[in-house]
């Protein structure tokens, strides 16, 4: 592959590559046009990893995606800095690299459903639970296989290329360039099956805006519908492992799952908190600990920046051969780096994610989801089966118009009507599911 085509400033849906404006690259408006974003704002009210926390303190989708679109655009703009010789023979300057994996940390979570990962699994778990029923027969299995594995990266490419904006006609529109950094598994599906894999990037529906990408930015196919990883996706997938693993141990504070000792233990792995500089005599306590802690965050992650780059430098030809795989940069830093992250990550995973009080409320997210899905999917295929939309049951009508723009069409295939569906529920922040669902359930009571 080759950094000319990898840094594609065309943009999809948009033959011509647009003028420059002044004062803002391409790049920048692709940052802009997330932001601005609805589907962006709405992450303000799904969850990280906390479902419907009370305390204010605890990261949502939207701050988390911040704080990785930060560390993102150092990432790019420092490994911008130690390529500049090749890549200022192209017109493109180290800034033009940290603005490109910064737009694309931005959306790496846009398409996550109400409550997370555990919302996933949730949909998932449903279509699973019934693909026995006529409602899901006239599916094929490249179908039933996208929506029994409902993955929030696909439906991110969806949002992106589809729905925000221009809808079905671009979506933002952003450049090649973002769409490629964007896109964590380049691959449908099909390698689900295929090949082993536990994730997947793209839809059916979204097949051709893949190839699309895929062979405006010269990625290198590996199977009729698999490409390997655009070389700055590492960076955007590093971005996220390095904010997980030190902003997860504070929530994990705050929700009483960790100690104070126990967060400072897995920081001093790449912190030496005796180089802290003392702070005000009136900070004492837990104060004084959390302060401390969000000092020695910051160190962490700088460190581990600093990793990160090295490791994407001396493994560049690898990343550009498409020869790296799936090894992530994180892993391929090796020594303490890598050490900080696995030891908070087996923390967040033994303390936080098996703590009882969040597996309770993740059965109660799993039932909203659930209950959602029942109702709108019966009603999609009720309509579906239908001669026209006046033999649909009024009680149907009523649950189909409250989807609004999102509302399936009656000449509609079957797996298009319910993507819509799906668009329609993951769409919803975390309070909006829980009331919808109850509504739901008190009128069928």
């Amino acid at each position: 592959m080759t950094w000319a085509k990898l840094l594609s400033r065309q943009r999809a849906g948009i033959i011509q590559i647009e003028q420059q404006e002044v004062g803002r690259s391409h790049f920048q408006k692709d940052i802009d046009r997330i932001i601005f974003s609805s589907a962006f704002r709405r992450l303000n009210q799904k969850t990280q990893v906390h479902p419907l926390p009370e305390n204010d303190n605890i990261h949502t989708r939207l701050p988390h995606s911040l704080e990785v679109s930060s560390v993102g655009r150092s990432l790019g703009t420092k490994v911008g800095k130690k390529l500049a010789h090749e890549l200022r023979e192209i017109g493109i300057e180290p800034s033009d690299l940290g603005d490109i994996v910064q737009a694309a940390c931005l959306a790496h979570d846009i398409g996550n459903p109400p409550f997370g990962h555990s919302g996933e699994k949730a949909i998932g778990q449903w279509f699973s639970k019934n693909a026995d029923r006529d409602l899901l027969t006239d599916l094929s299995s490249a179908e039933l296989t996208d929506l029994q594995n409902f993955e929030g990266n696909a439906q991110g490419l969806r949002i992106v290329t589809k729905l925000e904006y221009y809808l079905f006609e671009g979506g933002m529109r952003l450049t090649y360039a973002t769409l490629g950094a964007f896109l964590k598994y380049p691959w449908t599906s099909d390698l689900l099956v295929s090949s082993g894999k536990k994730k997947y990037g793209c839809n059916q529906s979204e097949r051709e805006i893949l190839t699309e990408i895929a062979t405006a930015l010269g990625l290198i196919q590996r199977s009729p519908t698999a490409w390997c990883r655009h070389p700055l996706a590492y960076l955007m997938e590093a971005a996220d492992d390095i904010c997980y693993a030190s902003i997860d141990l504070e929530d994990g504070i705050e929700m009483g799952f960790l100690t104070y000792d126990e967060v400072i233990d897995i920081l001093k792995i790449v912190v030496d908190f005796d180089k802290i500089p003392p702070l005000h005599s009136s900070c004492q306590g837990n104060e004084l600990l959390g302060r401390q802690i969000a000092i020695a965050r910051g160190k962490a992650i700088n460190t581990s920046i600093e990793g990160v780059v090295d490791t994407f430098v001396d493994r560049q030809d690898e990343l550009m051969n498409g020869d790296f795989g799936d090894e992530d940069l994180i892993g391929a830093c090796g020594g303490r780096v890598k050490e900080f992250i696995q030891t908070a990550k087996d923390a967040a995973q033994t303390k936080i994610f098996n703590h009882p009080r969040k597996m309770q409320l993740e059965i109660g997210s799993a039932w909203t989801i659930e209950t959602l899905l029942e109702v709108f999917i019966n009603a999609t295929f009720a309509l579906y089966s239908s001669a026209d939309d006046n033999d649909v049951a009024d009680r149907h009508t009523r649950i189909l118009d409250l989807m609004g723009s999102h509302r399936p069409q009656q000449d509609w295939l079957l797996y298009h009507s319910y993507l819509h569906v799906l668009d329609f529920i993951s769409g919803m922040s975390d309070r909006y599911a829980v009331k919808i669902a109850s509504q739901i359930a008190a009128m069928n009571e």
